[in-house]
């Protein structure tokens, strides 16, 4: 199972969920911010039963037709459990940046769900 996560274009945007990760629960807290300087959103994510960080302003960059899980490289952390799959989707036909972008990241959609096998 996966969820769209509700964005908008508010440059801070924070949500928690309660979900099941591969059968484990997840409680997580899920910040989106537009970082002006280097002119890219990113995502952080906490374990929102313990406060722990767990991941920290990962940009968000667009699949563009190829399975691409921004957390694939996080899958030992929670002991093991990783933290799932996240994607990022085109949201139009033609969005008019290849990532998301200052005033545009409704053109995208952000996926969170359960680990996609490799």
């Amino acid at each position: 199972m996966y969820w769209i996560l509700p964005l908008t274009e508010d440059p801070r945007q924070v949500f928690t969920l309660d979900m099941q990760i591969d059968g484990v629960a997840f409680h997580a807290r899920i910040e989106i911010r537009y970082l002006t300087a280097p002119e890219i959103w990113v995502i952080s994510v906490w374990d929102n039963s313990s406060g722990v960080l767990l991941i920290s302003q990962i940009p968000l960059i667009c699949s563009y037709g190829q399975v691409n899980d921004l957390f694939l490289p996080f899958r030992h952390l929670r002991n093991g459990q990783g933290l799932g799959s996240l994607f990022v989707i085109r949201n139009t036909d033609d969005p008019s940046t290849p990532d998301p972008a200052e005033g545009n990241l409704t053109e995208f959609r952000i996926l969170f769900g359960r680990t996609i096998d490799d």
